[in-house]
């Protein structure tokens, strides 16, 4: 199966086609929902409806901040004198490196169906790349710490990103400036929001250190398992729905696939997963004698995150594969960030959304019937390893300074929901201490 070559945004869409993908984004937000329970299910108890809470704030704030400043550098929207982009020439070639919008969202009602349809996508996007790393920092990030974490990503690097790869950037001229494929392809936000997430959920990781008590001798690990299986598990039903209004509404979006193409896209993200969940049962199984759930679960979101880059550009054969690699890999990263490098990542969103992710971008070069396209597909992955992670991280840091991340140590041992909101999301239920604590 050949990609379908993108083409800008712009008139074209049939009317129908139009109302079909309003209706797969009105889809899109459960996989935000699925993301929150599995994020809220994998931390602790005490710290569950602070979990929930920082939620909604993330969202909210995303939504805010993209609509004041990241939608005009995303540049999406016409309207603006200079075109879509700021463009520099260098070496007899054009880089469009940031994009040129209106501010505020001014003209939104007047632009182009498509264009609306595409800020929608990357309103829902900007939201699904911060929850990525409010659950790495579960149990010990404070609210204001996701919230300004999240102004930043919606207001600066996301933008650039989404830029570079669905608004005629950079990355997406590779084609035409040098023969690399059609460009750097990424139809479902597999760099843009998982990778992104990824990458930041490492920044805080590194800055917020570990939790209390997980890391208590070097080389040896507490296990710190999450405290519902079930929000975990039924956040992976509510993901897969939401992940095919993304791979679907970004196949129409970014690539123009017709409606022929998409029943192989829907295939194609549900295999997947199929084939990742799969193979890390078989994994878990052998490894430790029984199926791991939160581990079964992460491979699951491992495939999703894999057909993101992957579902619209192969066949079904390639997708079985690629689940297959992503959810053998999935369980057997999550143990060796963990005892090998001593990252604390409850949400394994490092395993899940970065490696997966980045695996779902090669993959989709390794499939590609255009020369080049494998090349292209680096170029993205150098970028993202080269660029975005320094650049995260150093926004990180220096917003540490000001907003510092981490809880104080009582507000830890006591839990996030008494020591942020006062109140525990399960008053009925005595919860017992942590050896650690005692």
């Amino acid at each position: 199966m050949s990609p379908v070559l993108p083409t800008p945004i712009g008139p074209g869409l049939s009317e129908a086609t139009i109302a079909l993908c309003l209706a797969l984004l009105l889809l899109a937000p459960l996989a935000i929902a699925g993301i929150a329970l599995i994020n809220t299910g994998l931390g602790r108890s005490r710290s569950a409806a602070q979990a929930l809470l920082g939620s909604l704030t993330v969202v909210a704030v995303a939504a805010i901040a993209f609509s004041l400043l990241g939608a005009s550098l995303t540049g999406n929207l016409p309207g603006t004198p200079g075109g879509a982009g700021h463009i520099l020439h260098m070496a007899a070639k054009p880089w469009n490196w940031i994009g040129a919008g209106p501010f505020l969202l001014s003209g939104l009602g007047v632009a182009p169906l498509e264009s609306q349809l595409a800020l929608i996508f990357e309103f829902l996007a900007v939201a699904m790349a911060a929850l990525i790393p409010w659950g790495s920092g579960a149990d010990r990030l404070r609210l204001t710490a996701g919230a300004a974490i999240t102004a930043v990503l919606a207001a600066i690097v996301f933008p650039l990103i989404a830029h570079w790869i669905w608004a005629g950037g950079w990355l997406a001229q590779l084609g035409v400036n040098f023969s690399l494929g059609v460009g750097f392809l990424d139809p479902g936000g597999a760099a843009s929001v998982h990778v992104l997430g990824g990458l930041s959920a490492l920044a805080i990781a590194w800055i917020a250190g570990s939790r209390r008590g997980k890391f208590p001798k070097e080389g040896f690990s507490t296990a710190m398992p999450g405290h519902n299986a079930v929000y975990v598990l039924f956040g992976c039903l509510l993901a897969l729905v939401g992940w095919l209004g993304f791979n679907l509404a970004g196949a129409i979006l970014w690539l123009h696939a017709p409606l022929a193409a998409l029943p192989v896209t829907a295939i194609n993200t549900i295999l997947s997963a199929s084939t990742a969940v799969a193979a890390t049962f078989v994994v878990t199984r052998i490894r430790f004698g029984k199926p791991d759930a939160s581990l079964c679960a992460n491979g699951w979101l491992t495939g999703l995150v894999s057909s993101s880059a992957s579902a619209a550009l192969v066949s079904p054969i390639a997708a079985l594969f690629i689940g297959l690699i992503a959810g053998i890999a999935t369980p057997l990263l999550v143990e060796v960030l963990e005892l090998a490098v001593s990252i604390d990542d409850p949400s394994g969103a490092l395993s899940v959304h970065a490696v997966g992710g980045l695996w779902g971008i090669v993959a989709a070069g390794l499939f590609a019937a255009q020369p080049g396209q494998l090349i292209a597909q680096l170029v993205g992955v150098a970028t993202l390893l080269g660029l975005i992670l320094p650049l995260v991280y150093l926004l990180f840091w220096l917003l540490n300074r000001a907003f510092p991340f981490r809880v104080d140590p009582d507000g830890e041992r006591i839990g996030m929901d008494l020591h942020e909101l006062g109140g525990g999301a399960y008053p009925e239920f005595v919860i017992h201490r942590d050896d650690s604590y005692r």
